[in-house]
């Protein structure tokens, strides 16, 4: 046992005797074995010709998709250093939405090269100090190559949107989906001086199977999968006013334990009454402001739908809070607590509201309104699974879509920046003296595995096509890349394959430092109980 030290008076220990802990190179190696494989996993599923996984979790449920940051997700990983390349993905996911997969893929190829200098006896804060420098580095060359656009150029947008679907099950009807992603993005997207900010809260995901993926719209309002609570209500009301109330419209009962002695029939009569009485009065505070849609966040008694369809007035109970939220910023409403405070001023407004049937199912539709900063877009497809794939390729979609109007500048995709960077990192590295320089070339070689694996997973000649790209690069051609779709290498920005600059940054950013973080360790301590200690 590593934890067993010889001292002067017999051995010391100083863990447990079932600890298990591996040193130095061996410990390195282990780990840089584990992130390699969780790159491995993931890397088929890159590019436009990338292929799709298929996970089936331990109660049989099947998930099929080809986001990097899903299938992660989705698998149980158990090694401690597999664990971080995940969080790479997670991380990229939430900062910038694509991307994921490039950049497991990245850092697990960065440990790969790392562990070719550690064979060669290159001690690894070398190597560190050399990545460090050589993602500045690149960073630096994005952002002179990077084109700057205008964050509200339909065209550039529309770009973007499709190349982030090129990738995905949804890449035939792209044209389609594209125009859809821009078009709710521009809708919510507020303008702050000359910077634009995007507040994805306010764009509401609705999915439904049926139909197919061409089906997926746009309805400027909000959807809310709920159906009129009682069948005597009108189920659409034009010129709506709509009263948000979150809490129930029924008598509350006591809280407190308490007794009603009854002597008489009567007087239970006038009990039931009065409750009745109550519950009227409440339905008529609300027509007498000219409520005519209810949308209630709790419960709505019997008696008290009854009164409400009496009056004409449309109600729907049950509604999430986030849709209440929603509904307040779309229609102008405030959302009340108590009925007694409910002015007029208090009321949203809707041109329409109507209940549609969707499939097998009634949902209501509220559209029209007065600041519609809140969106739905109501996906469809042929299955559920092929549904929610088509979520997940909208929500990366939408992602970065809105990186760009918040960071207007884009690059050509395809490999195209990194093998340009690549290029040029082996031309700086030669200004270093000393080992860091090799850790710099081995970084600009990892950095040429996207346009590699891109080409891989479409079949091309990964040697071939990797000296016919760099030969092309060398002309001074720097938005050659990879187009897949045609298996040939072709000029990105021509053929409108771009991505933006914030996606590229947060991949390089994110792949080092996990990395990095990984060559750091020397020691691994498992106590036994704890995954690993076996």
């Amino acid at each position: 046992m590593a934890s067993i030290q010889q001292g002067p008076n017999g051995p010391v220990l100083v863990l447990k005797e079932s600890a298990l802990q591996q040193k130095g190179k061996d410990a390195q190696q282990n780990n840089i074995a584990a992130a390699k494989l969780v790159a491995q996993l993931v890397k088929s599923s890159l590019g436009p010709r990338g292929l799709d996984k298929m996970l089936v979790d331990s109660l049989g449920d099947v998930t099929i998709t080809n986001d990097g940051a899903t299938i992660l997700k989705e698998i149980d990983v158990q090694h401690p250093a597999a664990k971080m390349m995940v969080e790479i993905s997670k991380t990229v996911d939430n900062e910038v939405g694509d991307g994921t997969t490039s950049s497991v893929v990245f850092g697990g190829t960065l440990l790969a090269k790392a562990e070719e200098l550690i064979k060669k006896d290159v001690h690894s804060s070398v190597i560190i100090d050399g990545y460090q420098a050589a993602a500045e580095k690149t960073l630096e060359i994005y952002s002179q190559l990077a084109k700057k656009i205008q964050p509200d150029d339909r065209e550039s947008l529309l770009k973007i949107a499709t190349t982030s679907m090129q990738s995905k099950l949804i890449s035939e009807d792209s044209n389609v989906l594209a125009k859809l992603v821009v078009d709710s993005i521009l809708n919510i997207a507020t303008k702050k001086g000359e910077t634009y900010s995007v507040d994805l809260e306010n764009l509401k995901v609705e999915k439904k199977s049926g139909g197919s993926i061409t089906d997926t719209q746009i309805i400027k309002g909000i959807v809310l999968d709920k159906e009129i609570v009682h069948s005597g209500m009108p189920t659409k009301i034009d010129k709506a006013n709509i009263a948000l109330l979150n809490s129930a419209l029924e008598i509350e009962k006591t809280e407190m334990s308490s007794e009603i002695r009854i002597s008489d029939p009567t007087q239970m009569q006038m009990f039931l009454e009065e409750e009745n009485r109550m519950l009227k009065m409440m339905v008529e505070k609300l027509h007498s402001i000219g409520v005519n849609v209810l949308i209630c966040q709790k419960g709505i008694d019997d008696i008290a739908q009854h009164y409400l369809a009496k009056n004409g007035i449309m109600a729907v109970r049950r509604v999430k809070e986030s849709d209440m939220i929603k509904l307040s910023k779309a229609t102008g409403g405030r959302v009340i607590s108590n009925l007694d405070d409910l002015s007029e001023k208090d009321l949203g407004f809707a041109n329409i509201v109507q209940q549609k049937k969707v499939e097998s199912d009634k949902w209501v539709f509220i559209e029209g309104c007065k600041h519609p900063q809140s969106v739905t877009m109501l996906i469809r497809g042929g299955s559920q699974r092929v549904i929610d794939e088509v979520d997940r390729s909208i929500h990366d979609s939408l992602m970065v879509v809105k990186d760009v109007i918040e960071k207007p500048a884009i690059v050509a995709g395809g490999g195209a920046p990194e093998s340009y960077a690549a290029a040029q990192l082996k031309d700086w590295a030669d200004s270093f003296d000393g080992r860091e320089q090799l850790a710099i070339k081995k970084y600009a070689e990892a950095l040429e595995v996207i346009p590699l694996t891109i080409a891989e997973n479409a079949g091309m000649d990964p040697i071939d096509t990797m000296a016919n790209l760099r030969a092309k690069q060398n002309q001074g051609r720097k938005w050659t890349g990879i187009d897949a779709k045609n298996t040939q290498i072709a000029d990105m920005l021509a053929i409108d394959v771009v991505e933006p600059v914030a996606v590229k940054e947060q991949i390089i950013k994110s792949a080092t430092e996990a990395a990095c973080m990984i060559l750091r360790i020397d020691d691994v301590i498992a106590v036994s109980g704890a995954p690993g200690g076996h």
